[in-house]
């Protein structure tokens, strides 16, 4: 949809983003009789599961769970194949609710939002957007002249907390002469890796499922890892139809259990109070020998200290240490594989057949830690001390700058023209995770500063959307127009979310939760720990008038 510059447009709300979240905030603000238009890069629905197609995609919450709750209807209809969705079946769940509740005529598709900047004298947002780039590296695209600009009230961002890709800056990558793609934008049609020698870097979550899928067709699979991750099975299955029909029969009473979960998820699994320092190490691996047999996180769930106390999580990670050795056939592979950090400091990974791959033999690992990758040459990879690997595909498997930059790589200016990269220079802040000071009427749904990327992204979601849309209702109803985080209530959290993390073992890795993943990147840890005692403070907040924010008319 464009529009005449001198005249644009005016909705109540513009939505970025339609992914879960923005699906479900437009749903919800048709429900309060708002309009609202929708911006998105890809051509369809499903955000973070339209652009992850590498092979092996897999969502790390079970299906049953990894859906929406807002809908009785939806939550019968919809019948689930697997134990974990792949992303094929997650894509086609997502276009089924767009169908299902006319979403597409609202969203306005191949869009990105290029700036969005508050206008303080008419209390409006400006949108503008361009056509999107197909684009390895959404850090590093083109600019593109806009081409539409919109105004709205309310300014909503749903760009998902790992939606921007990171391509290292390596020498020379752009002489490589055969197929190179990022996990995270992988191309539609798909790469066909028989026959080939390709090359992976990274050995994150993505890297992890993609490389058994790959090794089965390949030639050879050079694995570059720079640093080693704990797994743990998956055991994906066929979902058991009468399974699924118990708890379609009850779902309601199993949506509330989640709620009542530190992930928001794995209500159906016994999460065990007790400390595994208070049993014999046996013991300790008998339970997580049963643990690893059931398969995902329930694994975690073991004893309550593996994530708060290095000698608890001790237990934990020797016995997955314990589990590579035993599986991984080449004693010096097994060693390379084996992780330093706490388990769990970073988002435990569910793999399918990831370690046993390394027994095959078109597979080599790569340790590019301390001999790194110097430069890419057109005919594959060359490391510091000058070893060459010849290759015809290069997969990045290198990750997102996670929770803030797909934000930061739009030009959103608050009040003054305050570029919010400059109100989070030394770290994202906010209040909630849904306000930010000088930028009113602006939400970000599963932003920094709650649960979001440590939960049930679909729970986290869905709360945050109703929390809005109530906000929204409750401010339409009291003659207010606009709302802002204060100064002092965001400075107040943003010391909370750290106290809370301080408890954990999560700030102790270098990982994409404090942003170590990405060069020049402050680093502050950003999702909150608990989605129980979070939910239980918004609602706090909005019992008491939306304490933190300035509502004015």
């Amino acid at each position: 949809m464009s529009t005449n510059h001198n005249t644009p447009v005016h909705y109540d709300a513009v939505v970025i983003g339609a992914g879960f979240a923005g699906m479900y905030m437009l749903y919800k603000l048709r429900q309060l009789g708002l309009t609202a238009r929708v911006y998105e890069r890809g051509d369809d629905v499903g955000g973070t599961w339209y652009w992850n197609r590498y092979p092996g995609a897999r969502c790390d919450v079970e299906s049953l769970e990894y859906c929406y709750s807002f809908d009785p209807e939806l939550e019968q209809e919809w019948e689930w194949t697997e134990r974990y969705p792949g992303q094929p079946e997650i894509l086609r769940y997502a276009q089924h609710v767009a169908e299902r509740y006319d979403l597409y005529r609202d969203i306005q598709f191949n869009t990105m939002v290029t700036k969005a900047a508050y206008d303080d004298e008419t209390g409006h947002w400006h949108v503008s957007s361009a056509p999107a780039v197909n684009h390895i590296d959404h850090n590093h695209a083109p600019n593109q002249d806009d081409t539409d600009h919109v105004t709205a009230q309310y300014l909503i961002t749903a760009v998902g907390c790992l939606s921007s890709s990171n391509v290292p800056d390596i020498a020379g990558i752009d002489t490589f002469r055969g197929e190179v793609c990022h996990t995270g934008r992988y191309p539609k049609e798909g790469i066909d890796f028989a026959g080939k020698r390709v090359g992976i870097i990274g050995t994150g979550s993505s890297g992890i499922q993609a490389i058994p899928v790959i090794a089965e067709t390949a030639e050879h699979l050079t694995v570059f890892q720079r640093t080693p991750q704990y797994a743990i099975p998956a055991r994906n299955h066929p979902l058991d139809p009468v399974e699924q029909a118990e708890v379609k029969a009850d779902y309601h009473r199993l949506r509330e259990q989640n709620k009542t979960q530190q992930g928001a998820l794995g209500a159906r699994f016994d999460w065990n109070e007790g400390s595994v320092l208070d049993v014999e190490v046996e013991e300790a691996f008998k339970e997580f020998e049963a643990r690893w047999d059931i398969g995902g996180f329930a694994f975690l769930g073991a004893y309550s200290d593996i994530a708060r106390t290095p000698e608890a999580n001790h237990v934990a990670a020797d016995f997955v240490k314990e589990k590579i050795r035993e599986t991984v056939k080449d004693p010096d592979v097994a060693e390379r594989l084996i992780p330093t950090t706490y388990i769990g400091c970073k988002r435990l990974v569910l793999d399918t057949d990831y370690f046993v791959t390394f027994n095959r033999d078109n597979v080599s690992l790569v340790d590019i830690s301390e001999n790194v990758i110097d430069e890419i040459t057109p005919d594959g990879v060359r490391l510091t001390d000058g070893t060459h690997y010849d290759l015809d595909v290069i997969v990045f498997a290198t990750g997102y700058d996670a929770m803030t930059g797909s934000l930061l790589r739009i030009n959103i200016q608050g009040r003054g023209g305050l570029p919010l990269a400059e109100q989070w220079y030394a770290g994202p802040r906010t209040y909630l995770g849904l306000g930010v000071p000088e930028f009113p009427n602006m939400f970000t749904i599963t932003g920094p500063g709650s649960p979001s990327v440590l939960a049930n992204m679909i729970v986290c979601i869905e709360q945050h959307v109703d929390w809005i849309g109530e906000c929204i209702d409750h401010m339409r109803s009291n003659g207010h127009s606009h709302i802002e985080a204060t100064e002092e209530a965001t400075e107040a959290w943003v010391d909370h979310v750290n106290l809370v993390a301080s408890y954990t073992l999560y700030p102790t890795c270098n990982s994409w939760y404090l942003g170590a993943n990405i060069p020049g990147k402050t680093r502050v840890f950003m999702p909150l720990p608990g989605f129980p005692d979070y939910a239980k403070k918004c609602e706090e907040v909005a019992a008491a008038g939306y304490e933190g924010f300035n509502l004015t008319h």
